[in-house]
């Protein structure tokens, strides 16, 4: 990126699109569209579980991983599958158990871990969060047209199955995997 493109011009929206031009390389356009248009999407879901629902979006995402898994979920899998450190999965797993929407249970096979499910009201709950949280993003979508939606994600799944490839040809990046702070 030249570093004539690092201001962004007074027309410009104030974004990460701002940092680049045409001059720019392509791809590097394509990647801060995407995370621009991906930042927004997650905001505006975010504001909407706060305002509607009182929570946020790592809580939720805890739970619709627990919805998806009704026999339940050991903390470490949790985190493996939130990308996240295990301290932020124990936070949100003691906010959610509090409010009755979670409970852990001794697991059987090892005394050291439990094994977190989601209450009968938690299910009850997360389900009408989730058909609001559906709704949204249609709503978010509704710019495009569903052949235009259809074409962008057969795209992407292109893409996604490219960087998939390209990973197991040169196997694992070196250090370790990035955890997500909440």
């Amino acid at each position: 990126m030249k570093a004539s493109s690092l201001a962004p011009s007074p027309a410009a929206p104030a974004d990460l699109e701002a940092r680049v031009g045409d001059e720019d390389h392509q791809a590097l356009r394509l990647w801060l569209r995407l995370l621009v248009c991906t930042n927004h999407v997650e905001a505006e879901i975010r504001a909407r579980l706060r305002a509607e629902f009182g929570i946020t979006l790592a809580r939720f995402d805890l739970l619709a991983q627990l919805e998806r898994s009704p026999e339940g979920l050991k903390m470490s899998e949790l985190s493996r599958r939130m990308m996240v450190s295990g301290g932020n999965v124990t936070g949100l797993t003691d906010e959610l158990e509090a409010e009755g929407m979670v409970v852990r249970e001794d697991d059987p096979a090892d005394r050291r871990t439990y094994t977190v499910k989601l209450t009968p009201g938690g299910v009850e709950q997360f389900r009408a969060m989730a058909s609001r949280h559906e709704r949204w993003v249609v709503d978010l979508f509704s710019g495009l047209s569903a052949g235009e939606q259809r074409q962008i994600h057969g795209l992407l799944a292109k893409f996604k199955e490219h960087l998939t490839g390209s990973r197991e040809r040169k196997g694992p990046p070196a250090g370790r995997a990035p955890v997500r702070k909440l």
